[in-house]
């Protein structure tokens, strides 16, 4: 399949927006799962996150059995309502994702204006990215993010 220069670009970009999705994951302190986000709009990133315990809270995400803590929060949340702190909004912006959104923080994603989500992996359960369809988002899944490829 031959890409247009546009394209080919785009996909440059995406690819490198997801290494450092990737990158961002790893300062995630969850044992079972460690998910990083970036939101860019306009060629800019606006924002970032990760999976873990909000402010204030321990870093530990799992219970001594290995269930993750009901009050963890996705990296995309993270992302997400790092924009509400800030002068940014998400209105038109991307979302780079190592794991794709669950059917909760699809919702967020969709009211907060983002068009088009771009993952790694995809998660157990497809009905976020099936939300996100409905709605419109542009839904894009890159598997190899390894430099060069």
């Amino acid at each position: 399949m031959l890409l247009s220069v546009d394209e080919s670009k785009q996909l440059r970009y995406d690819k490198a927006y997801l290494r450092m999705a990737q990158t961002w994951s790893e300062l995630s302190h969850c044992d079972r799962k460690q998910v990083g986000a970036i939101i860019v709009k306009d060629g800019m990133i606006i924002s970032d996150g990760y999976n873990g315990a909000p402010s204030g809270f321990d870093n530990c995400c799992e219970d001594p059995d290995g269930n993750t803590l009901w009050y963890v929060l996705h990296a995309e949340a993270n992302a997400i309502l790092k924009v509400a702190k800030s002068t940014h909004n998400c209105q038109g912006a991307t979302l780079y994702i190592t794991l794709s959104p669950c059917r909760d923080c699809s919702k967020l994603v969709h009211q907060a204006g983002i068009t088009r989500v771009v993952f790694t992996r995809r998660y157990k359960d497809d009905s976020g990215l099936l939300f996100l369809q409905e709605a419109g988002v542009d839904i894009v899944q890159i598997e190899n993010t390894v430099h060069g490829e």
